[in-house]
């Protein structure tokens, strides 16, 4: 299996790379042709690192950042961009003026739940959502609608791989996307070429990883 997967630099930077696997692979909003693996720019420190760094350019000027909200292990990558955006001098609304870096736990029906310990952290804050893979918006938008069912204020939204460019009117501001994976497609489960063709699902992924089936 290894054998098929393909190496795609970063065209801010050769130091970044993500690993893509062609295939028939389904995730729990689509089946894809490509299971794309950030799993080293999410745990290595030096590429966390870059991520941060390239991903704090690409969201530009912002006035406030109170707080990033880290999905599927990109914790990592969200503390060396929190430390970025104190670095730019970007305001927190925050009494100690420093970022929180925090991650939600999931309910069984994948909603977005803030403990009471959390909660102060999204009331009230400027929130960066931070993810490793879209291909759909679907998780962002039941994560942006969780972040603001609890009080938080959207300022923007990054993913190391999207193929989505915009979701409720926010940007997606990724490192990675559609160009650089050339011929990756996102199929609605319905309408899944390989599965009217009898080929079957190799394996289930998401942002944490890859589980054969």
């Amino acid at each position: 299996m290894e054998e098929r997967i393909v190496k795609f630099y970063s065209r801010e930077s050769n130091k970044l790379a993500l690993h893509a696997m062609p295939g028939h692979f389904a995730t729990s909003n689509s089946h894809i042709n490509f299971y794309v693996d950030v799993t080293s720019i999410k745990a290595r420190i030096g590429e966390a690192e870059e991520a941060a760094r390239i991903m704090a350019h690409k969201f530009g000027h912002l006035n406030y950042v109170d707080t990033i909200v880290c999905m599927d292990g990109t914790e990592v990558i969200g503390a060396f961009l929190a430390k970025d955006f104190e670095k730019d001098h970007v305001s927190s609304t925050n009494q100690h003026e420093t970022v929180y870096v925090i991650s939600p736990e999931q309910s069984r029906d994948n909603q977005m739940i803030f403990r009471d310990n959390t909660k102060y952290m999204i009331a009230g804050k400027h929130i960066i959502l931070l993810l490793a893979t879209t291909t759909t918006g679907e998780t962002i938008r039941r994560s942006m609608d969780g972040i603001q069912y609890y009080g938080g204020i959207i300022e923007g939204i990054g993913s190391i791989f999207s193929t989505v460019k915009e979701v409720n009117n926010t940007k997606v501001q990724s490192l990675f996307d559609g160009n650089n994976v050339i011929g990756y497609q996102a199929f609605p489960k319905a309408d899944c070429p390989f599965c009217r063709q009898g080929t079957r699902i190799e394996a289930v992924v998401n942002g944490f990883g890859y589980s054969k089936l």
